[in-house]
């Protein structure tokens, strides 16, 4: 992997982690094109980049985040704020869980990686998206916060985008606006909810290279590479997360859906 190469990953993986365009997605591509395998060859690479989107999740959200840890060892009889918070969060995790630790293997190894399946995903998402851009305008009345029975049904979209080119952060944002839940609420929780499942596969991927080996998990790519793709993810993924946010509070997903319906069907179109 070269330098180039590198920066142009970790500005996807950046940047497509937050849109809702599919970052395991995009990033098959962009890997496809460069010839570059997209599979075990080099999980430090794929550790360090995903680390770093979750380090410009703590940037951006810094002030969430403080003010969940300061509410949730404050008991005032019943739950807070801030512990109802935290509890939807860890009930959004449960699918993801589950799936990530029992079933991630079984279905990488069933639906596979390739780009007729990212395709195919990337459709999916661009309805998805579509959808409840139409669906939020018809709800009069939005619900005041996120309820836990909401949290798990999210967390069923954040488990089913462990396939590529099925967007993390447009099925959960989506799911939620479904469900009639007020779109500058979702956005900020869909990013807050996605830390955990990221670090923890990360946690897998590590595992991987301690399985396979450190000359394997690194093959190809050098400790320059390494920082260049770690640095252009983390701020890249600051900038994404942060207009992120504010385009989901405008409602302008739909048109992220338009452009995962033609880059999907490009995709399908052109597999032999």
């Amino acid at each position: 992997m070269s330098d180039l190469q590198a920066f142009i990953l970790g500005l996807i993986q950046g940047l497509t982690e937050y849109l809702p365009v599919s970052s395991s997605g995009h990033l098959t591509i962009a890997s496809n094109w460069f010839g570059l395998e997209n599979g075990e060859q080099n999980l430090t690479f794929t550790v360090a980049v995903h680390v770093a989107t979750v380090l410009s999740t703590l940037a951006i959200l810094w002030k969430e985040i403080v003010w969940i840890l300061k509410g949730l060892f404050r008991w005032e009889g019943q739950l807070n704020k801030e512990q109802q918070y935290a509890l939807c969060i860890l009930v959004s995790m449960i699918p993801v869980g589950i799936v990530g630790v029992f079933f991630k293997d079984y279905v990488e190894y069933f639906f596979g990686s390739g780009l007729f399946l990212v395709g195919t995903c990337l459709v999916v998402t661009a309805l998805l998206l579509i959808f409840s851009y139409y669906a939020d305008r018809q709800h009069e009345h939005h619900k005041r916060e996120i309820t836990l029975r909401d949290a798990f049904v999210i967390g069923l979209a954040q488990a089913a985008a462990v396939l590529p080119g099925l967007s993390r952060s447009g099925s959960t944002i989506a799911t939620g606006m479904l469900l009639g839940n007020k779109k500058d609420k979702l956005a900020q929780f869909s990013f807050l909810m996605v830390i955990p499942p990221i670090l923890g596969e990360a946690l897998l991927d590590i595992l991987k290279a301690m399985k396979h080996g450190t000359e394997v998990a690194t093959a190809g790519i050098s400790t320059e590479a390494l920082l260049i793709g770690f640095v252009t993810a983390f701020v890249s993924g600051c900038v994404a997360c942060k207009w992120m946010i504010h385009l989901v509070r405008k409602g302008k997903l739909v048109y992220f859906g338009i452009y995962c319906a033609i880059v999907g069907l490009l995709l399908m179109l052109s597999v032999e």
